[in-house]
């Protein structure tokens, strides 16, 4: 187990439904980071959010093989999503590529009815948690984050991590839903969010960021393309849950 884990935040424009380039662009950002354990990258990074003008992929495709080759060749983890096909049904699937070679996923539970993502993709089935280097970690998929009965934290996990296309016009709610996050579940919340213009003429303007587990902010917010480094640390977590005790008081219930 780690006691510090080390995370790069690659808050970048994606070039839309342009696999290739976006894998070429976001290796020469992974080459020049140092001591870093887990690389995020936003969601869909390969295409953009294009589900009208879907591009999918399958477990065994080039975006796959590509993940595994540099989290070996780099001694990183990389997570981030894609569209995935398999047994004729579509998903925004988050992958978590380990250097081992293995690779967990998690496919988005709350569909964007407002871009027609339940249209025209499947929702996943299942609520995992990613284990890496003594770390849970409870994956979330942009629209996930409004929705806080899925991502309570009753599995004593250590961080959420939320990758986004998050949209300019709706960024205050993605904010405050990182920070209440954060709050509400004594973790740490990693949220990425792309940059640039989506081929619908979406704009997007960063503002990642990542708090602890008292909702304090770790980063200063930037509205542009950057590459944000920070350290998390096991014993605030232990510390924070120590000192406010409230999971203890939280509600039991189950998931339909």
């Amino acid at each position: 187990m780690k006691s510090s884990l080390h995370v790069s935040c690659l808050q970048i424009p994606i070039t839309w439904n342009n696999a290739k380039i976006n894998r070429q662009y976001i290796e020469n950002q992974i080459a020049t980071l140092t001591n870093t354990d887990i690389v995020v990258l936003p969601e869909t990074f390969t295409t953009g959010f294009a589900v009208e003008n879907l591009l999918a992929e399958t477990m065994q495709g080039e975006t796959i093989q590509w993940m595994i080759y540099i989290s070996k060749k780099y001694k990183i983890a990389i997570i981030g999503s894609l569209f995935i096909t398999q047994e004729k049904k579509t998903y925004n699937r988050m992958l978590f590529s380990s250097p081992d070679g293995s690779v967990q996923h998690y496919d988005k539970w709350h569909l964007f009815g407002l871009g027609n993502e339940g249209k025209l993709l499947t929702k996943g089935t299942s609520l995992p948690i990613f284990s890496y280097l003594g770390w849970k970690i409870k994956p979330l998929i942009c629209y996930d984050l409004r929705f806080p009965v899925t991502t309570r934290n009753t599995q004593n996990y250590d961080i959420i991590v939320c990758i986004a296309n998050w949209p300019k016009p709706r960024i205050d709610a993605w904010n405050t839903l990182l920070k209440a996050r954060a709050i509400e579940n004594l973790c740490y919340v990693i949220g990425v969010n792309r940059t640039g213009t989506d081929g619908y003429n979406n704009v997007y303007n960063g503002n990642s960021n990542t708090y602890d587990p008292t909702g304090k902010a770790l980063l200063e917010t930037s509205n542009s393309q950057s590459i944000q480094n920070v350290i998390l640390e096991k014993s605030s977590i232990a510390l924070t849950r120590s000192k406010f005790p409230f999971l203890e008081d939280r509600d039991t219930f189950s998931l339909k």
